[in-house]
């Protein structure tokens, strides 16, 4: 959710993120070490300038994070190099938040990807949820918790001439919950979402392309788990219905050619080029979404390339800045993640914590659920993994895949993003639904996450057995 606009002084800020971007991408293409340097540098300057516009909550994580750099300096010789580290963690996840809000910007004037948007939400009432889920899903790869805001604000709208106020309440609670878990599965398994990259960072021996398949796996469970309990539950009220004039493979068309450029272009140069998927998803997103805004036509009276520079001079300026209270967050829950586990990781050896003799399938059962249980105490799942990963067994040491404990990581972050109360998709359907945050997290999906979990337990303890 972006921010009211700053003023011009500070709309100057919005430079350092995209900064960070560039640097981010020299340091994961080149593999050059001052380049990552510069960018943790970066970073850090962003969010003390963020800081000084956003709210007391998030200003709490920075003081977290400067209380855990002197705790390092009290009591680690090597405090300096940990602390580094944190901060390009922080850089990591603020350049793929800013890579990623770059394509949000160019979707959300794009004619065809609004049309696509407005056709989902508009489905007859027994093909809704489907679409729903469906387009929270395909959007959720490409705007990540953007696609709730589109989707849920373009099927809010066409809900709107219902009488009924009761027929429309379910309604809404009903697109809303099918948005949700379709953003939420994606979790599971795209290259471009936080729980993928931060989970192949913590896991030794991970790759995207061992992971990819069977993360789609446990995206196709929650989807069905969702679908069926939709149908279990729903209210059947006979309506007449809407039936769109073109087919879904036309009105679809936008979306999913979209996807294909951004999935194969990320996956060409990471297969073929060698570079890491996130450094080719940093690199390639913003160039896709420039292209993209350059295609559009634009308003009277500019030019092709007037309105290019106006549209990115408004990116950098505007929207970034009024992402502030996002970019501080995600840096802090990075940087707080990879410091906090350096200095527990001693403390918990020294308390005789030992993980060593626990059974693998215990593990990541429990790593499963964890992730969603801290959500509810308002733990970021970048925090949460960032701390509890490190205090594991590798997978070599447990003798099981790498691919089973990243999609352990992944499978639980899902769940989170569906419940937790304090995670932005949440607080975006309850905004849009009208309804409380733990209304809209535990109460609409409560069942739902039981039961997903349940399956995606399942589904986490035979990868053990594929190598």
């Amino acid at each position: 959710m972006i921010s009211p606009t700053p003023s011009d002084g500070f709309a100057r800020v919005g430079i350092l993120p995209a900064g960070v971007v560039a640097l981010m991408v020299l340091s994961e293409w080149t593999g050059a070490a001052p380049f990552g340097i510069a960018a943790a540098w970066l970073a850090t300057f962003a969010v003390a300038a963020l800081a000084v516009r956003v709210r007391a909550a998030r200003l709490a994580f920075v003081a977290i994070g400067l209380a855990l750099v002197i705790w390092a300096a009290a009591t680690r010789g090597d405090w300096a190099d940990v602390t580094l580290i944190a901060m390009q963690r922080g850089a990591l996840v603020m350049a793929l938040f800013t890579a990623m809000a770059a394509m949000r910007t160019a979707a959300m004037t794009a004619p065809g990807i609004l049309a696509c948007g407005r056709f989902l939400a508009r489905q007859r009432p027994g093909l809704r949820y489907t679409a729903l889920t469906l387009g929270g899903h395909l959007f959720g790869l490409i705007l990540i918790y953007g696609a709730i805001s589109l989707l849920g604000t373009l099927a809010t709208e066409s809900n709107a001439q219902e009488p009924d106020a009761d027929i429309r309440r379910q309604r809404t609670r009903r697109m809303m919950i099918a948005i949700q878990r379709g953003f939420a599965s994606t979790l599971c398994w795209s290259p471009l979402g936080f729980s993928m990259i931060i989970g192949l960072s913590v896991v030794e021996g991970s790759s995207w392309v061992a992971a990819a398949l069977p993360g789609i796996a446990a995206a196709l469970a929650m989807l069905v788990v969702g679908w069926a309990l939709d149908s279990l539950y729903k209210t059947r009220v006979i309506q007449p219905p809407r039936r769109p004039t073109e087919s879904w493979l036309v009105r679809l068309r936008p979306l999913l050619l979209l996807l294909a450029l951004v999935m194969a272009s990320v996956g060409v140069v990471h297969l073929a080029g060698g570079v890491t998927v996130i450094g080719s998803v940093m690199a390639l997103v913003p160039l896709i979404a420039l292209i993209w805004v350059a295609r559009q036509d634009p308003p009277t009276g500019l030019t092709r390339a007037a309105h290019v520079r106006s549209r990115v001079h408004g990116f950098v300026t505007r929207d970034l800045t009024g992402y502030r209270e996002e970019l501080v967050l995600l840096f802090m829950a990075g940087f707080i993640g990879s410091l906090g586990a350096v200095l527990l990781v001693p403390l918990a050896q020294a308390q005789g914590l030992d993980f060593a003799g626990v059974p693998p399938w215990v593990i990541l059962t429990a790593l499963i659920w964890a992730i969603p249980l801290t959500g509810q105490l308002g733990m970021n799942p970048i925090l949460a993994v960032s701390l509890l990963v490190p205090l594991l067994p590798t997978p070599a040491a447990m003798g099981i895949p790498p691919t089973a404990m990243v999609i352990a990581i992944t499978s639980g972050w899902a769940l989170s993003g569906a419940t937790s109360p304090y995670t932005a998709s949440v607080l975006l359907a309850a905004k849009l639904g009208g309804v409380s945050p733990l209304r809209a997290g535990l109460g609409w999906n409560g069942i739902y996450v039981l039961a997903a979990g349940g399956v995606l337990t399942l589904w986490v303890l035979a990868l053990l057995h594929f190598d």
